[in-house]
């Protein structure tokens, strides 16, 4: 049965750490092992770059020639977590807006999404060119003018376009790139980081392991704060 909703509920959902098991850039530079990557994990983590700056950085200490190695490595190793099929599912039957909002880069997102069937022009994530000698990140969702973060993929530049008086909007996260767009929703299903986050600042958060849990709580109508 198809739900009907006041303000009818939008998610936003990362996709390192939360739709896959692991941050896939973080991984792959772990594989991979350039010199120097780790010293801007460090500044971004500490926020002395911003993720645009640093993620940019980081690719370009790989060779284009590794276009192939690098995508195979994050298909192979990258995992989707438990439930996501079950929240499409439930989005799909309730008529809710699902959107990936993604600091990840095309050639790794859209391959590992293409199983499920979500419209492209509901994937937001960062591009790469491969032809130059070096990785080259693209930014085509930079920042808006209400951001000045530097965020590369800029998520609350896409949270906006859904008002806050017309939508319930709903942010599924981890980590540092989703902290902005917290902020700004009615809720958060947070994981890892980004739930000591929402704790620090009293944003209405709800804890989740698998994406099971997350349909759980939009299913008893969680979100409705």
């Amino acid at each position: 049965m198809t739900a009907t909703f006041e303000r009818p509920p939008v998610l936003f959902c990362d996709f390192d750490g939360t739709i896959t098991l692991r941050d896939n850039i973080v991984a792959l530079m772990k594989h991979f092992d350039p010199p120097g990557w780790e010293p801007i994990v460090s500044d971004i983590v500490a926020l002395k770059k911003s993720v645009r700056q640093g993620v940019g950085e980081m690719f370009a200490l790989l060779p284009s020639s590794m276009r192939q190695e690098v995508t195979d490595y994050i298909l192979h190793n990258a995992g989707i977590r438990d439930g996501f099929p079950e929240l499409l599912a439930w989005c799909k039957e309730n008529g809710v807006e699902f959107f990936v909002t993604s600091g990840g880069i095309d050639f790794f997102v859209y391959p590992l999404l293409a199983p499920f069937g979500i419209p492209a022009d509901h994937i937001f994530c960062n591009g790469s060119d491969f032809e130059g000698e070096r990785i080259r990140i693209t930014w085509p969702h930079a920042c808006d003018d209400q951001c000045d973060n530097d965020c590369g993929m800029c998520k609350t530049a896409v949270i906006r376009r859904f008002p806050k008086d017309a939508y319930a909007r709903i942010l599924i996260g981890d980590s540092i790139t989703d902290f902005a767009g917290a902020k700004l929703v009615d809720l958060v299903f947070s994981r890892s980081h980004l739930t000591e986050r929402c704790r620090e600042l009293g944003l209405p958060h709800i804890p989740f392991e698998t994406f099971r849990d997350v349909v759980r709580h939009l299913s008893q109508g969680d979100w409705k704060r």
